[in-house]
């Protein structure tokens, strides 16, 4: 197999003036290679200075989200062999500030993931020993708790890229979930926190978030529940 080219963004604030891809060749040196190690080998053999994100490598951390031959992705778990086309480009998330090549800046996206209250606010003292759950209460919040905050949906979403405040899908997801969780006796907060022009009616449905989840999550079936509990609220009062 001849060598693999790697088309990589690169842009550092502080010197460059634009942001440009510089292209490199790996070779296949392990069967099953990963975009992640790749990025790795560049990194270690040919250009030292090339910034990225990574930590469980396992799929787990969501820390390599990145854009890669045209979808968001997790590095780690993306095979080159798996990519079609001979070349593998690579981009950073969308509508984040890039810091270096690769690095964005995450502190917007996890800004709103706080504000949504990401705990149990279950409103009366806590028990001796635990709150408990049935097997079905349970899986009223699954998969969503599968969630782990790689802003792949973030990125994807085009109302994000045109509205600053727009909480996200990822945020919105969260909301939910805690409001499906039997132990949380919050709803009239968190929907106040959501129920607004820059939260849930903001929302397209455009199902671009669900399609670029690594976990197969749903982030529009979430808000559309989140709508429905909202207009029940205006209904009905509860």
């Amino acid at each position: 197999m001849n060598d693999i080219t790697f088309n990589v963004f690169r842009f550092d604030p502080d010197s460059d003036s634009k942001p440009r891809f510089d292209t490199y060749m790996v070779p296949p040196f392990k069967k099953g290679l990963t975009v992640l190690e790749g990025l790795f080998y560049i990194q270690e053999k040919l250009d030292g200075s090339l910034a990225f994100r990574s930590s469980c490598r396992e799929g787990v951390c969501g820390s390599c989200a990145m854009h890669v031959n045209g979808k968001y992705r997790l590095a780690c778990e993306t095979q080159v062999s798996d990519l079609r086309g001979d070349s593998v480009t690579v981009q950073p998330l969308a509508h984040l500030t890039v810091l270096r090549d690769l690095v964005v800046d995450m502190e917007p996206f996890f800004a709103k993931y706080k504000y949504i209250k990401p705990f149990l606010m279950p409103g009366n003292p806590p028990p001796e020993r635990e709150r408990p759950q049935t097997v079905g209460e349970h899986a009223k919040v699954m998969p969503s708790i599968d969630c782990i905050l790689c802003a792949c949906c973030h990125a994807s979403c085009t109302v994000t890229s045109t509205d600053p405040e727009y909480l996200g899908p990822a945020a919105l997801l969260w909301a939910d979930r805690f409001m499906r969780d039997s132990r949380d006796n919050a709803e009239d907060e968190r929907l106040g926190l959501v129920d607004h022009l820059h939260g849930i009616w903001r929302c397209h449905t455009i199902f671009s978030c669900q399609e670029v989840c690594p976990r197969d999550l749903d982030p529009t079936g979430a808000i559309a529940d989140l709508k429905r509990r909202a207009i029940k609220r205006k209904l009905f009062g509860r």
